[in-house]
């Protein structure tokens, strides 16, 4: 008979997993409770704005959360697998363009990095896929559109698999000099579930739909991605009405305005500690852009923050060594500045 009575650990966890679940929800009902009592119809403008943007997103969210879930059922992830076998400069290239569409969030790509690096793939193959693969992917360029519109969505992918081959052309002519050898910290393994994907690519099955267990994989995913960037959205399109509500036009102009350098670096700068996720930084950028932002800057922070968020900053300090580490945030943060700017002057044209 098995013994079913709960250890004294066991509540203590499920109720950690329950707040780990629940405290986006949680946040956006403290907002609004919190809104109600200050400013009860700024509450009601808040949860209308939400909703409503909610609605107008619909479409591209379903889309969105279609194609993340079909990535999943057909097994299209484990074609990562083929960008990182050729001669460097081809490696370089597949893996930026391979990370330019994979399903890889800044911190999600972590484990896949550790196995590919214990493996023996070169860093510069492997920085290029780490670079480009948070900033955009196929279901990030449905809702890009319809949040950010069709030009703002092809110039974050162009983005992101540009970054790619800047930092992994970088990786590359540093690596000849003799340097960034051994790039792993001691100790570090192969990434576990994350490295099967390129030890042991398997088969992709774009039919899904005939094989049961992928249809329940497909199910699953879809509810999954679905929860999540409900509740993402709903926080961000509340964080995006107070800020229509509360911050002044002109002091967004003064900060983030205007065609110069400065308001580039500072959305550079400022998108690594304010970034919450690549979807819900969408509405919080098109409320900002809508407020005077300059473009330039807009893009310069969804890739800085993409990329060298505060979680996927400390994971890659506990995976690599110091040195690659600091080149890791210098091409970002480079890199970004960089996109940045020509999204600007291309926007001037």
């Amino acid at each position: 008979m098995t013994d079913t009575t709960l250890s004294p650990a066991r509540p203590a966890a499920i109720l950690r997993g329950l707040w780990r679940d629940q405290r986006v929800w949680l946040a956006v009902l403290a907002i609004l409770a919190a809104l109600l009592v200050v400013d009860a119809g700024q509450a009601l403008d808040s949860l209308r704005f939400a909703l409503g943007q909610l609605a107008h997103t619909a479409p591209y969210l379903l889309l969105s959360i279609a194609l993340a879930a079909y990535a999943v059922a057909t097994g299209a992830d484990n074609l990562i697998a083929r960008a990182f076998t050729g001669a460097p400069a081809v490696m370089i290239l597949l893996a930026a363009l391979a990370g330019g569409l994979s399903p890889f969030c800044s911190c999600g790509v972590i484990p896949l990095i550790a196995a590919l690096l214990a493996m023996g793939v070169p860093l510069s193959a492997v920085m290029a896929f780490w670079l480009a693969s948070p900033i955009m992917d196929p279901s990030m360029f449905a809702l890009t559109t319809g949040v950010l519109g069709l030009e703002f969505a092809a110039a974050k992918t162009l983005a992101a698999i540009g970054l790619g081959l800047f930092g992994g052309w970088t990786v590359h002519l540093l690596g000849r000099a003799g340097n960034l050898t051994d790039p792993l910290r001691p100790g570090i393994g192969n990434g576990g579930c994350g490295g099967r994907k390129v030890r042991d690519p398997q088969p992709v099955v774009w039919r899904f739909w005939a094989v049961a267990e992928r249809r329940v994989k497909f199910r699953r995913e879809a509810l999954s991605v679905t929860l999540f960037l409900a509740k993402w959205l709903s926080l961000a399109f509340v964080i995006e009405s107070l800020m229509l509500a509360y911050i002044p036009a002109e002091s967004v102009t003064g900060l983030l305005g205007g065609n110069g350098l400065a308001p580039i670096a500072l959305g550079t700068l400022v998108g690594v500690p304010a970034y919450l996720n690549g979807y819900a930084a969408l509405p919080l950028v098109g409320g900002l852009i809508g407020q005077g932002m300059s473009p330039g800057a807009g893009m310069a922070f969804l890739v800085a923050g993409g990329v060298t968020s505060l979680p996927a900053a400390i994971a890659v300090w506990a995976l690599v060594r110091p040195p690659v580490f600091l080149l890791y945030l210098a091409l970002s943060l480079s890199g970004a500045f960089t996109v940045g700017l020509l999204f600007q002057l291309w926007t001037l044209v």
